[in-house]
């Protein structure tokens, strides 16, 4: 059935939950375009990252310090920006297409711009602009798959969308060896690639992905505050924390955030401990991708079923796993079965659990508050872990990661949130 809306517009669509169609389980139109959305973009974004940690260090000559501070930026820069992303989104009715359209505008944008600077302040300076664009489009992008979505089958449609996702992410780094291989300036080849298949997934947003909230809107998981106003203020977003799952949610992944070794540091610990060559580094992510590929939509499914918040604490599990591998010098597949294993079970999980605890109102930034405790955590964590390679080495500095992670794990069991299965 169809509601009038308010202030004179077309209508909005009802669910009726007492009359589920035939197609209820199916993934929704716009997931599967937002997929697609991101596969282009993965492909362009993982190219850069692929080569960034040897083109800093072995490139450029970055100590493990150094480069401590530049994958902290590129990691972490993006939560100072996901809390005015996810508010702007909520505003005006739900303009989460045109907030993410912005900021994959924006991370496009400064592909090319690495061709032009070769300094440390100015790369870092690119990559917290880009890190800004994906602040920016994360947390409208996330909301219009769970506004798009039924609330049971959140999980499933989050596992879709990161699956897709996942595949770009298996790409570029497999164009980037390409590219380095064939051509003589192979850096500033996979640049310059990198920005054309970053302004091609912006127009596939442009054209296809849906406007305002994304489609029909599932129903309300959560009831919106009595006053809360027709444009949602940023006080009000912020009020979301006085919900206590909301807050729980935030906590906890703070807490496992601060003990995250990043991506980057986990492969040049692969190359360090166990010897890859340079010109095999490039395709180290793609054992990562490769799992993530394949488990994100099973253990997507199998969160809906089991409860999401038992599948994030997984795969924290299989992490502390992969970095016992490599302290035990243990084979480099198993490590990256595992690390992909962590994102499958993780990723989409968090948000569809976060997903359910948000009125559809304030969709934007209540993710958004989860999102910025995590990725703000998770820049601290690459410059503890960068500080205490370059003090202590690496096997310290990994044993002291595991044994954190140890602990915020435990802590993250006793504070789950109370709709937690």
């Amino acid at each position: 059935m169809y509601v009038a809306d308010s202030r004179g517009g077309a209508g909005t669509e009802v669910r009726d939950a007492s009359r589920p169609g035939p197609r209820a389980t199916a993934v929704a139109p716009t997931v599967l375009v937002l997929g697609t959305v991101s596969l282009i973009t993965d492909v362009s974004s993982e190219m850069v990252t692929a080569v960034l940690p040897l083109y800093l260090v072995a490139g450029l000559g970055l100590s493990p310090l150094g480069f401590g501070l530049l994958d902290g930026v590129y990691n972490g820069f993006s939560a100072l920006v996901r809390l005015v992303g996810g508010h702007l989104a909520d505003r005006g009715g739900g303009r989460h297409k045109a907030v993410a359209a912005a900021g994959y505008g924006l991370s496009a944008v400064c592909k090319p711009a690495l061709l032009l600077v070769h300094s440390l302040p100015l790369i870092g300076a690119v990559l917290a602009v880009d890190r800004t664009g994906k602040g920016l489009r994360t947390a409208p992008r996330d909301a219009l798959i769970s506004l798009s979505s039924a609330p049971e089958t959140r999980g499933r449609a989050f596992g879709v969308h990161r699956a897709m996702d996942t595949a770009g992410a298996l790409l570029g780094p497999l164009v980037a060896f390409l590219i380095l291989r064939q051509a003589a300036e192979g850096y500033d080849a996979v640049f310059t690639v990198s920005s054309c298949v970053a302004a091609l997934g912006v127009l596939v947003l442009l054209l296809f992905v849906p406007g305002g909230r994304g489609g029909a809107p599932a129903p309300a998981t959560a009831p919106a505050p009595a006053d809360s106003p027709a444009a949602p203020s940023l006080r009000a977003s912020l009020a979301l924390l006085r919900r206590r799952d909301v807050r729980r949610l935030t906590v906890c992944a703070t807490l496992l955030g601060l003990s995250t070794v990043s991506d980057s540091f986990v492969y040049l610990l692969l190359q360090h401990r166990l010897g890859v060559p340079d010109r095999w580094f490039a395709l180290l992510p793609l054992g990562t991708a490769a799992a993530f590929l394949l488990l994100a939509l099973p253990l997507g499914r199998l969160a809906d079923r089991v409860g999401r918040w038992r599948m994030f604490l997984a795969g924290h599990v299989a992490l502390l796993a992969a970095y016992g591998l490599l302290l035990a010098h243990g084979p480099a597949y198993a490590v990256l079965l595992l690390h992909g294993a962590f994102y499958a079970a993780t990723d989409g999980v968090l948000m569809a659990a976060a997903s359910t605890a948000v009125p559809d109102e304030l969709r934007g930034a209540g993710l958004a508050l989860v999102q910025t405790g995590q990725a703000t955590a998770r820049f601290a964590a690459s410059l503890a872990f960068g500080a205490a390679w370059t003090a202590w080495g690496d096997r310290t500095a990994l044993t002291t990661a595991a044994l954190a992670l140890t602990v915020c794990a435990v802590c993250a069991v006793y504070l789950r949130p109370a709709q937690s299965k």
